[in-house]
């Protein structure tokens, strides 16, 4: 496979900008709280909903999620009358998540990349979206523990690729857009394996 380098930086370059919007430290910020001096030290809508309020978290996840979609859907357009043009939209996905995690803006701090990658992922694998939608919400409703439902979520997308006989590019982007999320959740691996994870308990506000 050989892609048009040109659309192939293009697509990893905006992506990356677009991952880089870290709507979770704007919001924060925007209530005072430093997002990265609270909670888990994240810019993920998870540290906002438990350190600023409910609808600053939720406002941040729609926003990191449509962020997934923009970075994603739009080389999926730019680039439709091209060769294996699902892959542009791959690297935009890819390159949003690292953005998300790695922001450019807040000296390269940001959160776990889940809200991002599922609004790529949305887009690209639809059906594997869905059932990792329903895996998280199994996981995190018996667990209370987002971190658990996060990751489990990232693992079924390659397993649900698989099952469902996608294109080789969505099976193993998958792969690599869940070891991005585990290793971004190593902290939470680490403080689960000690007893220490916190359960989620909404706050008011």
């Amino acid at each position: 496979m050989l892609l048009d380098p040109i659309a192939a930086s293009f697509s990893a370059g905006i992506g990356y900008l677009v991952g880089s919007l870290s709507f979770g430290y704007w919001v924060a910020k925007a209530n005072g709280v430093d997002i990265f001096s609270v909670g888990s030290k994240s810019a993920g809508a998870t540290n906002v909903k438990r350190s600023v309020g409910n609808v600053a978290g939720n406002a941040v996840f729609v926003l990191d999620f449509f962020k997934g979609i923009l970075a994603t859907g739009w080389p999926l357009i730019a680039y439709s009358k091209l060769e294996y043009s699902e892959s542009y939209g791959l690297i935009g996905l890819f390159a949003a998540v690292i953005g998300h995690s790695f922001s450019v803006f807040t000296r390269f701090r940001g959160g776990k990349g889940v809200a991002a990658m599922l609004g790529g992922v949305v887009a690209l694998m639809p059906y594997a979206a869905l059932i990792g939608i329903i895996v998280w919400l199994i996981v995190f409703y018996t667990t209370r523990y987002v971190s658990v439902a996060s990751i489990l979520m990232s693992v079924s997308l390659p397993v649900s690729n698989r099952l469902l006989d996608s294109s080789v590019s969505l099976f193993w982007m998958s792969i690599a857009l869940a070891l991005v999320v585990i290793v971004r959740h190593k902290s939470n691996i680490s403080r689960l394996l000690k007893g220490e994870e916190n359960r989620f308990e909404k706050k008011i506000g």
